[in-house]
């Protein structure tokens, strides 16, 4: 995945997060009995209050919607556990992100090393 590295991409590190039992949350979308996507919201084993967001999908799988739903889906995770934004960070580069995060309400600003940050402010938490 070009763009999407929070870390090692293998069959052990699947396995670690399959296992994992922390605060963070990690996500598939599968269908077509393969991996479609993959999701995360992590900082809140450190602490943070806003969690940082990140979300990949298989090449052949993109233009579907399937970035957007598993968006809307970890939005709504973090809205239930109490946070009142999400954080994300997206490569200068990557402008079809960019388009998808601003289309969902993201406001983005330059970083450094060609990077972007973006932030979304979740409303209210859902009961």
């Amino acid at each position: 995945m070009e763009f999407f590295h929070p870390h090692t991409l293998c069959a052990a590190a699947a396995q670690e997060r399959a296992d994992y039992q922390g605060k963070d949350f990690y996500a598939v979308l599968v269908g077509d009995h393969r991996v479609l996507g993959y999701g995360l919201l992590r900082g809140w084993d450190e602490g943070y209050e806003v969690p940082s967001l990140g979300v990949a999908i298989d090449e052949g799988y993109r233009g579907l919607g399937l970035g957007r739903l598993m968006m809307e889906y970890l939005h709504a995770v973090a809205r239930l556990r109490g946070a009142p934004r999400v954080r994300l960070r997206v490569r200068e580069t990557n402008r079809q992100a960019q388009e998808l995060y601003r289309s969902m309400g993201y406001t983005l600003s330059s970083d450094s090393d060609g990077y972007m940050i973006g932030y979304l402010t979740l409303g209210r938490k859902l009961n």
